[in-house]
C-alpha cells in the first residue's frame, strides 16, 4: 500500500503540476509531471484523480484509485520509476475506458505513460 507521504494532499501541489503542462497520455490515463528535484533527497509524490465523469458511483471511483496506488507502489518498489525519479510531483489522470480493464491491463497502460517520458 502507498504510504501517505509519498501521497499528494493540498490543491496547491496538483496546481502547481499542472501549470508546467509536462503531460503524456493514452486512451486510458493521463500522466502530468512537476519540476525537477533540487535537492535528490526529496520524496516523490504522487496524486491520483478520478472525476465523476469517468463513474457516478464513488465505490468505482475508489476502486480505481486504490489500484493505481497499489500499481504505482510496485513499480516504485521494483524502480522501474526510470525517468520519473527525479520528478517533484506526478499527476495521474484516470479516463473513462479505463473500467474495463483489469488490474495487469492498467500496470501495462501505467507503463507506457512512464516509458513515454
Amino acid at each position: 500500500m502507498l504510504n501517505s507521504k509519498y501521497r499528494l494532499r493540498k490543491n496547491i501541489a496538483f496546481v502547481a503540476t499542472f501549470k508546467l503542462k509536462n503531460t503524456v497520455s493514452n486512451e486510458f490515463l493521463t500522466l502530468y509531471k512537476g519540476k525537477d528535484k533540487s535537492d535528490f533527497n526529496a520524496i516523490t509524490k504522487v496524486g491520483f484523480i478520478v472525476s465523476k465523469k469517468v463513474h457516478k458511483r464513488a465505490v468505482k471511483r475508489n476502486k480505481i484509485k486504490r489500484r493505481l496506488r497499489e500499481i504505482y507502489w510496485v513499480i516504485y518498489k521494483n524502480n522501474q520509476l526510470k525517468n520519473l525519479e527525479n520528478a517533484i510531483s506526478l499527476v495521474f489522470i484516470a479516463h473513462g475506458k479505463i473500467l474495463d480493464l483489469n488490474y495487469h491491463q492498467i500496470k501495462q497502460a501505467v507503463m507506457d505513460l512512464i516509458d513515454k517520458f
